[in-house]
């Protein structure tokens, strides 16, 4: 009796050392799988979704900021060499078309108004003659050869003063050597470069650059996971903190060039409808309405990264053995990652412990 009484401790020690050992040799053994090793059987530490598809939107909020779109800016420069005598406007004031923004003199000034004048005075005296031979012609005491001639005089007349009188409209108006700068459209003045004194030039920097705020865009700075997304007629939601207001808005074009530190593309939008003035630069909140038709995601813990670049997930397979699985995804939000390839209704997916299958992978975040 005494015999069974010290034996029982130890077979009662041996029987909890067995069930350590039971619980602790699957994650073991999982944690030293590579993913090219024959894919195993599941254990009670994994925990499994059945993958569905739904339809509906997915939202997501990113930054972004109000800027001009390229035909609403208007960089203006003046057409010849000339120094800056008179700056008429300020950064920030608004401006209607036609409005002056500079008074300039250059020393070509008076040579071209010059040369508007005499080709006025040719394009005239072509004129009368052409109009005298036709004149003589119709009379019958004219001649063929000296109707052409003038016929010909004329047109270099009027092919003249046609330069001419561009050349004198790219200085616009003014007195002797001065002209006068003016802006091609209404707007804002964004920029003034120019200097009292300062010599300007066509091939240098615009004077000043005017932006048209009834045509603002959006630029919103999007994720690259997010961008396989987004496409271009897709609706959104802009709004400005600044002034607690929000406008509908439509995507443009989605840039495809991605920011190498930020990781990061812009995406253009489009307000729809007339908004209020706004103004260029105001920082904005982007809601993106994305249409999914048949939308697949997972929690993002179900996925892995491997040798820095592949993502996988592991699915279980009908014969209940384990298989990596390589997946596009896109968008994440609330938790969950977009799988935009690579997974079908139907599979069911490891959602807790992938990262015990493979310690070489890392946990997309």
């Amino acid at each position: 009796m005494a015999d069974i009484q010290k034996a029982a401790p130890r077979a009662a020690w041996l029987l909890v050392c067995a069930l350590l050992g039971a619980c602790s040799n699957p994650v073991s053994e999982a944690s030293n799988r590579k993913t090219d090793d024959p894919p195993q059987k599941p254990n009670e530490s994994l925990r499994f979704e059945v993958v569905r598809s739904t339809s509906g939107e997915l939202s997501g909020v990113v930054p972004g900021r109000l800027a001009f779109k390229p035909t609403a800016l208007a960089a203006v420069n003046t057409p010849i060499q000339a120094r800056i005598v008179a700056i008429h406007v300020s950064p920030g004031q608004f401006v209607s078309s036609d409005t002056p923004l500079a008074t300039l003199q250059g020393s070509e000034v008076a040579g071209i108004r010059s040369a508007l004048e005499q080709a006025e005075a040719r394009n005239a005296t072509a004129e009368d003659a052409l109009k005298r031979q036709q004149e003589m012609m119709q009379k019958g005491v004219g001649l063929e050869a000296e109707r052409f001639a003038a016929e010909t005089a004329a047109r270099e007349a009027r092919s003249e003063l046609a330069r001419a009188t561009r050349a004198a409209h790219m200085i616009g108006d003014g007195d002797g050597d001065a002209f006068i700068l003016r802006t091609p459209k209404s707007g804002v003045v964004t920029a003034v470069r120019g200097h009292l004194g300062a010599m300007a030039s066509p091939d240098g920097e615009p004077l000043f650059d005017v932006g048209d705020t009834s045509n603002l865009g959006v630029v919103a700075d999007v994720p690259e996971s997010d961008i396989i997304g987004i496409d271009g007629g897709q609706r959104a939601e802009v709004s400005l903190p600044l002034i607690n207001r929000s406008f509908p808005a439509v995507v443009d074009t989605v840039g495809r060039v991605v920011d190498g530190e930020q990781r990061r593309a812009p995406v253009y939008l489009s307000f729809e409808g007339d908004g209020e003035r706004l103004t260029a630069g105001m920082l904005a909140e982007v809601r993106f309405h994305i249409k999914a038709s048949s939308l697949i995601s997972l929690p993002i813990e179900a996925v892995l990264i491997k040798d820095g670049a592949q993502r996988i997930v592991y699915v279980l397979r009908e014969d209940g053995r384990l298989e990596a699985r390589p997946v596009i995804v896109s968008a994440s939000r609330d938790g969950r990652v977009t799988v935009s390839d690579g997974l079908h209704p139907g599979d069911s997916v490891v959602v807790h412990g992938a990262l015990l299958l493979d310690s070489s992978a890392e946990q997309l975040l």
